[in-house]
């Protein structure tokens, strides 16, 4: 075959990758197990503090819609600046190439050099790629920078996929509360599966198991919950006492 992919070997060769560029993934896992961690010790906090069930429930809430909107608007401002931060540098890598091009090709040539190539086919695949300036400022920001121009994440998807899985991370600990209970330990055991279960679902988008995964993320809300529920509790006796 002379070395050149059969077309029919590759018709069924598709496949797909996750989203791992910083786009609805990162902000969705994030704002996921943010509103778990923050409602469960906000929930610990105030009911290890003697509140009852209705400030309980105004507490959680409260916390649901400034968290929610809080990592929203964080989401928002750190993707649209990464993004301008990038774009700037993209406005830079394009006029070297356009002002040093023979420079670039050879900065170009040396990285492929590096990754193992032969000078030979370095300096020819340098020269192929700076044939098409477009594609020389893809490739070169792509290897400098290790970003893809055409692929940056929209700070839109970023801010909605935080607020939406924030809230509804954060009503989690809230349910049995909203659902008439008093009791502060099955909100916590409530609580301790959602965060079991969402760190589980992250092993999906990992290599680590769904059990260390699920483990990690019920460890860190016990320590999260642990510390406010002891504070609540020093502080309740402290006001009634």
């Amino acid at each position: 075959m002379n070395g050149v992919p059969d077309p029919a070997a590759l018709a069924g060769h598709e496949h797909h990758h996750a989203d791992v560029s910083g786009g609805w993934l990162r902000a969705a896992v994030f704002g996921a197990m943010d509103g778990l961690v923050t409602n469960i010790a906000l929930v610990a906090g105030v009911g290890g503090g003697g509140a009852d069930r209705h400030t309980i429930i105004l507490t959680g809430m409260a916390g649901l819609v400034a968290g929610a909107f809080s990592m929203a608007l964080g989401e928002f401002a750190s993707v649209d600046t990464q993004n301008d931060a990038v774009a700037n540098e993209v406005a830079v890598e394009r006029e070297e190439i356009r002002i040093h091009p023979q420079a670039e090709e050879a900065e170009l040539a040396q990285m492929y050099e590096g990754m193992g190539l032969t000078r030979s086919t370095a300096e020819a695949m340098a020269r192929e790629v700076h044939a098409n300036p477009d594609l020389a400022l893809k490739v070169h920001v792509s290897q400098e920078l290790g970003v893809d121009v055409d692929e940056q994440p929209s700070p839109w998807v970023a801010a909605v996929s935080s607020f939406v899985c924030f809230a509804v991370g954060g009503v989690i600990p809230l349910v049995s509360f909203l659902l008439g209970s008093s009791s502060l330990p099955v909100a916590l055991l409530v609580g301790a599966v959602g965060l079991f279960t969402v760190g589980a679902l992250t092993s999906r988008f990992t290599t680590r198991s769904w059990l260390l995964s699920g483990l990690r993320q019920l460890a860190f809300g016990a320590l999260a919950a642990g510390a406010t529920f002891i504070v609540g509790l020093l502080i309740g006796v402290g006001v009634t006492g």
